[in-house]
């Protein structure tokens, strides 16, 4: 549960660097939570999830801007969702790729002594 409550408390930070595992178990936290939202809560529960994604979707344009970092490209990459179809693909194979192993221009890697956790990456 530590990847959304780690995202959460950075939910206005656009700097740094988030790992693969930190994103990815964040998304499907929120899906989850989103379709439970929707299906638990007759009648007014497409509100209710809606309501819900407005919350988190400041922390989840932060943590999607950290993983672009992550893998050494400028947050504004987020703005491919804008073209049609391929740029939700592309934006998702962007969000996939492994990150820099060493420090970049967005800073060191999570976890090497700024006060985040570290986090192996898994391999995810």
């Amino acid at each position: 549960m530590h990847w959304y409550t780690d995202v959460i408390r950075q939910y206005a930070v656009f700097d740094g660097r988030a790992t693969r595992p930190q994103y990815w178990w964040f998304a499907l936290i929120n899906a989850v939570i989103s379709l439970v939202l929707r299906l638990a809560i007759p009648g007014a529960g497409l509100i209710i999830s809606e309501l819900y994604g407005l919350a988190v979707l400041l922390p989840s344009i932060g943590v999607a801007i950290r993983r672009l970092h992550d893998t050494n490209r400028t947050g504004w990459w987020i703005l491919v969702v804008l073209i049609p179809v391929v740029g939700w693909v592309w934006l998702i194979v962007l969000l996939a790729r492994p990150g820099d192993t060493g420090p970049n221009q967005y800073g060191p890697p999570p976890g090497s002594g700024t006060g985040e956790p570290v986090i192996a990456d898994g391999g995810m």
